[in-house]
């Protein structure tokens, strides 16, 4: 809410669904919503997480609601989205956040069961998060969907291969989604955060000193900026590491 005689904030009753909401980018990204004005719908599979972000959205003035979810639960996923349809009619903005760093390993070594682990949420959670809330998103009168990718979907490396290949079927996922949705007033975007100071990337690199990389405070900043009613730009790749805004290329 705004102080009274005040403008109203940019996102002011906006309806934000966040995954991965518990920690790193997803947090930072619920947190900075939330202060923009934003009911922010937290979702994360840690109840004591959630709850510690409710009382970081509450301190820099905004709301959530805290949904404790497996994105791997298919049905609790359209039990929400029924949910939100039934409370609010519309979803404004969606951030696909959740995601596995998954194994560090040569590809003839990978597991099967940490292979489909890994696919299972970085990329089926994320199609099942479009079925199910996409009529939500276009029930807004500017639906704003933003889905974190990695510099691994270009940049392949020895051993990082089953992640580099999630984070490269996530961006075909969302760019066809971004396609299907231009005609319409929702637009679809990704952001690649580069390296960040979160625990994810202290798992995959832990000799790095932390203090050398951009909080995810920063990272989210860039994602908010994409989620504002004003936003025309959509299937679209920023990339935090440049600061720019990448078209990809259609055949003619």
């Amino acid at each position: 809410m705004s102080p009274a005689g005040s403008l109203p904030s940019p996102l002011t009753d906006r309806i934000a669904l966040v995954t991965g909401a518990s920690r790193g980018i997803g947090a930072a990204t619920a947190v900075a919503l939330g202060r923009m004005g934003a009911h922010v719908v937290a979702v994360a599979r840690t109840v004591g997480g959630l709850e510690e972000l409710d009382d970081a959205i509450r301190a820099a003035g905004g709301t959530a609601t805290l949904v404790p979810l497996d994105l791997t639960d298919t049905d609790g996923i359209i039990r929400l989205a029924a949910a939100l349809r039934e409370r609010y009619r519309r979803l404004d903005i969606l951030i696909g956040n959740a995601g596995l760093a998954g194994p560090s390993s040569p590809l003839d070594h990978v597991q099967p069961k940490d292979w489909d682990q890994l696919m299972a949420l970085n990329v089926t959670a994320n199609w099942h998060l479009i079925r199910a809330m996409n009529g939500l998103l276009r029930s807004s009168d500017a639906g704003r969907a933003v889905f974190v990718s990695s510099g691994a979907a270009h940049n392949m490396r020895a051993y990082r291969g089953p992640y580099s290949v999630s984070k490269a079927a996530l961006e075909a996922l969302v760019r066809t989604y971004a396609a299907e949705t231009e005609s319409t007033a929702v637009r679809v975007n990704l952001v690649n955060p580069g390296p960040t100071r979160t625990r994810m990337r202290a798992q995959v690199m832990p000799g790095e000193d932390p203090m050398t990389l951009p909080p995810a405070e920063a990272v989210a900043e860039k994602i908010v900026a994409l989620c504002l009613p004003g936003v025309t730009a959509t299937g679209r790749l920023y990339d935090y590491p440049s600061d720019k805004l990448l078209a990809f290329r259609r055949p003619g």
